[in-house]
């Protein structure tokens, strides 16, 4: 008995330049491999999820050098993270000290600005999905074909006949084929 592990009919072949796009700009790389409503989708998705998370948290919520833990979840997002972590400290940052009057009055504080990187974050981190799904693509299971092992598992759910069941259909067929005499 051969384990489905080892059968590379079923392996989604892989896609490195569709993996590359989908990093560079969230949905290209679906729609790179044919997939166009899903990546526009895709794209949708995440551009909302990013500019929701700026105009809760400002700017701000993109910062590598202060809140590095959550940079690298925005890094998910590709270079649009870097390009506003970049524009984050050349316009609000530029070697200001974090005491500083004017620094304190363009950055944001509190909870919309946790909310924003939060929401950043969270887009950052789908897209490392989405960039697995576009690199390891799969053209039978986007079609809605199920695969092998699925299908199995549906004939295993399935109750087996029984001897009564066979002579329950048989009475019921004679029983449709018999004339009414009445």
């Amino acid at each position: 008995m051969t384990s489905d592990v080892s059968d590379t009919s079923t392996q989604p072949e892989l896609r490195p330049l569709a993996g590359i796009l989908a990093w560079a700009w969230p949905g290209l790389g679906h729609i790179s491999i044919g997939q166009k409503r899903r990546g526009v989708l895709i794209m949708a998705g995440m551009l909302f999820m990013i500019l929701t998370g700026l105009f809760a948290g400002g700017l701000d919520s993109v910062d590598r050098r202060e809140d590095r833990l959550w940079f690298i979840a925005q890094a998910g997002c590709g270079p649009v993270a870097f390009v506003l972590d970049i524009a984050n400290q050349s316009m609000l940052k530029a070697g200001r000290p974090p005491t500083d009057p004017a620094r304190l009055n363009t950055v944001s504080m509190g909870r919309p600005n946790e909310m924003g990187t939060l929401f950043i974050a969270l887009a950052g981190l789908m897209n490392v999905i989405v960039v697995l799904d576009a690199a390891f693509f799969d053209p039978k299971r986007s079609a809605g074909e199920a695969p092998e092992r699925m299908r199995r598992r549906r004939s295993d759910r399935r109750p087996a006949k029984t001897p009564d069941d066979d002579t329950s259909d048989n009475q019921t067929e004679s029983n449709e084929a018999a004339p009414d005499d009445a």
